[in-house]
């Protein structure tokens, strides 16, 4: 089988299901972790829950650029949307921001900036999709992944944000940095993806 048979098979297996199948039923309150979702503000929530599996909440592009500055992240890919509002305020600081991700210099990315389709307090989770997030090699490939989203695309719960997936046909939901653990059960984080996941929520 020739090399484009193979990628048209691919993209035939991987293309939107024009009718999805129903979510099984189920009972949304006995699904819910109560002590996570102790609070009443979502960010709150969600900022709390993503630093207990080591991720980070930032709110503002000066606490982004004070972080990449100081761990010595300079040079990075920035969804072309968001330039004028993330990317330019770290070029004009001295970092190096590209809006065209060149996937055959992947190791050359400090950092991706790409937009998030929603996150989950419950479970401190981003949503990322190919409808949203404009390279899935610039979230997945660099060691420090930012996900901007704004604060009303939070979700309380998981059950929440399962009732309003869209049609993508690829949605990951990311839980904090990458992480994996060897036979001796010792955790390792930035293995298979970001050691840095950041949620700018602007």
């Amino acid at each position: 089988m020739s090399r484009a048979a193979i990628f048209k098979n691919i993209e035939a297996a991987t293309a939107a299901v024009k009718t999805k199948s129903a979510y099984p039923d189920y009972a949304a309150a006995i699904t819910h972790s109560a002590p996570k979702l102790a609070g009443s503000d979502r960010l709150e929530i969600f900022s709390r829950n993503l630093a207990a599996v080591n991720g980070r909440t930032m709110h503002a592009v000066a606490e982004l650029l004070e972080f990449l500055t100081a761990s010595g992240q300079r040079h990075g890919y920035c969804d072309p949307v968001l330039y004028e509002r993330v990317g330019a305020p770290l070029v004009a600081a001295g970092l190096t921001v590209e809006t065209e991700y060149d996937r055959t210099r992947y190791d050359d990315y400090q950092f991706g900036i790409t937009r998030a389709s929603g996150a989950i307090a419950e479970s401190g989770t981003l949503i990322l999709d190919d409808h949203r997030t404009s390279r899935r090699l610039a979230a997945l490939s660099p060691w420090v992944h930012v996900a901007v989203l704004e604060r009303a695309e939070i979700h309380l719960t998981i059950a929440d944000a399962l009732a309003v997936l869209g049609d993508s046909p690829n949605i990951i939901w990311v839980t904090g940095p990458s992480k994996t653990a060897d036979v001796e059960g010792i955790l390792i984080e930035g293995v298979h993806g970001p050691g840095e996941q950041i949620a700018l929520v602007l």
